[in-house]
């Protein structure tokens, strides 16, 4: 048990230290709202991953080349709202705008989750493999490893926003050059899921 709670652990710091489309919008909600409202946002694949994973381990088992193209052209879509927002922000004189309901945001992240390809494939070609391995030899080991990778996952993604939200105390210029490369950051991140979609 212990070695597949190792490799959850693994697996899950690695997932929230690669930056992606979610570890970016994560970002640009900590530098407008702070890392007290922003830091419920680290929780949200807890809540978009379990349909994921059900769907991926019991009825798809490993996702079709279709849906995982529409998956990619809709990841765009919503990135690019996502992208376009945080550059509202950035153009803004008032980088310090009033703090959006936590709620909203904890909603743009789940949903950004759930439209974002990389889980699908990651639990279809990576964690679900190792998950059912762990599952037939134990289910304790296979629990272990689901509580090994979402404790380091998630407490990785809080970090990340705890460490961004200094960036507030460093000054309004900072703080919106910041905001600037999150929003670029986002809309790249829009393109190259644009570009796996026309090329899936």
């Amino acid at each position: 048990m212990i070695g597949y709670v190792l490799q959850g652990i693994g697996l899950g710091f690695a997932g929230g230290a690669q930056p992606g489309p979610f570890q970016a919008y994560a970002i640009s909600q900590t530098l407008r709202n702070g890392w007290r409202r922003s830091l419920p946002i680290a929780l949200a694949p807890l809540i978009s991953d379990g349909p994921i994973i059900l769907l991926v381990l019991l009825v798809l088992r490993q996702v079709p080349p279709s849906m995982t193209q529409v998956l990619h052209f809709a990841s765009a879509a919503f990135l690019v709202c996502l992208a376009w927002g945080a550059f509202a922000k950035w153009r803004s004189s008032e980088v310090m705008a009033p703090p959006e309901p936590g709620k909203q945001s904890m909603f743009r992240a789940v949903i950004m989750n759930f439209l974002n390809p990389g889980p699908y494939i990651y639990w279809s070609l990576v964690a679900g493999p190792t998950f059912l391995m762990g599952w037939r030899d134990a289910p304790a080991s296979g629990v272990g490893f689901l509580a090994g990778f979402y404790v380091t996952l998630v407490s990785t993604f809080g970090a990340v926003i705890v460490v961004f939200g200094t960036a507030r105390r460093l000054g309004p210029k900072v703080n919106r050059a910041f905001l600037g490369v999150s929003a670029l950051a986002l809309a790249g991140f829009a393109l190259y899921q644009l570009y796996l979609g026309l090329t899936a």
